[in-house]
């Protein structure tokens, strides 16, 4: 959240961020937006409510800021196929692993156990299946003898902050879309998300 919001203050930025929503009151990154100067606000739903009490809750709020594109950041929350529909094609997510493997949690850890040579994070859009919308862009790292999970994990997080402004630029660009379940840059249908590596510039 916080790299989106420093890359947007760039003079040749196409996008600013309006407003940030966590479902943690106490989530650090609402004092942080705050500290750089954008409304943030935590919402919680009704008390004892259910995840449509706050999924109500939530879609009004980002109805009320009328943006072109939703991005997660550290949501943990599994959002309802009535909330993704509303929204489709543009909602963003980033992940860290390259999917379509490692989806879910505790990525670098079992990378790791896995013994793989590569990891890295993937920007894609939310789909009602779990880390399975059309992928947008991917950053891959190699994974070195003495990388721990801690480790592999900045590194990884190095690469998100460099995938992740790149696409949502892209989209309010005009240049990015998702249509028929597929994503669309410069107006050709993604088959692969395109690729970075650690030494790349950035597209």
């Amino acid at each position: 959240m916080r790299a989106l919001v420093e890359q947007s203050r760039s003079a040749a930025a196409p996008y600013r961020v309006v407003k940030v929503f966590s479902d943690k009151p106490a989530a650090a990154g609402l004092e942080t937006a705050r500290n750089l100067g954008i409304p943030a606000q935590a919402l919680t739903g009704i008390p004892g409510g259910d995840r449509a009490a706050f999924e109500h809750e939530l879609a009004a709020a980002i109805r009320g800021c009328s943006p072109r594109l939703i991005v997660l950041a550290g949501f943990m929350r599994i959002l309802s196929a009535p909330f993704i529909a509303e929204f489709r094609g543009s909602i963003l997510n980033i992940h860290p692993s390259l999917l379509p493997k490692y989806p879910g949690l505790h990525t670098h850890r079992r990378v790791l156990e896995a013994r793989e040579t590569q990891h890295g994070a993937t920007v894609h859009f939310v789909t009602e299946e779990l880390d399975a919308g059309p992928a947008v862009i991917q950053a891959r790292i190699a994974v070195t003898p003495s990388d721990d999970e801690a480790g592999l994990a900045a590194r990884v997080q190095v690469q998100e902050h460099r995938i992740y402004p790149l696409a949502v630029a892209w989209f309010c660009e005009g240049r990015l879309r998702c249509e028929a379940g597929q994503a669309w840059l410069d107006g050709k249908a993604l088959s692969a998300p395109v690729q970075l590596t650690e030494e790349a510039h950035d597209r």
